[in-house]
């Protein structure tokens, strides 16, 4: 089986054969995170970790203008960002009155009058502010990328964005800080 960094070039260079090879060598990986990040959503998310994979597979590998991918790291990066961008879409989406923005899910074998509400979406909301705080520190944001919506350990994050681990861990303290005391204020 070839190196996933030389699929990916040969992807990158347009050859069809090497993103069909491609999907097999990364999808377990791919549907891990994707599994990872689903476990914190909400109760009722109806997107499952495989079409969250398979959507952010599309975006990544088939679209019409090749990407260049500096290697694994670059790829699950990026990988990491199409499921945040899919998630936020999806959050947005069921927030619109047409897809039944602001009613509650409720489960028939055990509806009753005193049923509590289920608890907020913070997607969008932590989406926001990671968008602020890439702003103002760029690295610092795809670290939390990596960490909250790829699921990677801190060493993978840093190996992915090329920073030893100590650098990772002080960009982690200051992101985690600067996002709690954003979410804070939001509230």
């Amino acid at each position: 089986m070839a190196d996933v960094t030389q699929l990916l070039d040969a992807a990158a260079a347009g050859d069809p054969k090497a993103a069909d090879e491609l999907l097999p060598l990364v999808y377990g990986e791919l549907r891990r995170l994707a599994a990872a990040r689903l476990a914190g959503e909400a109760p009722g998310q109806s997107l499952e970790a495989t079409a969250l994979v398979h959507e952010a597979y599309l975006r990544l590998v088939g679209i019409e203008q090749p990407q260049n991918w500096n290697g694994r790291g670059h790829f699950f990066a990026a990988a990491a960002e199409a499921m945040r961008r899919i998630l936020v879409e999806c959050a947005r989406r069921k927030g619109r009155e047409r897809h039944g923005g602001g009613r509650q899910r409720v489960d028939l074998d055990a509806a009753a009058p005193s049923l509590a509400a289920e608890p907020p979406d913070d997607l969008l909301d932590v989406d926001e502010a990671l968008t602020r705080l890439e702003a103002v520190d760029r690295t610092a944001a795809q670290l939390v990328k990596l960490r909250f919506f790829a699921g990677l350990s801190m060493t993978e994050a840093a190996d992915a964005l090329g920073l030893t681990l100590r650098t990772a861990e002080r960009n982690w303290t200051y992101a985690r800080t600067w996002l709690y005391r954003e979410l804070s204020q939001d509230s």
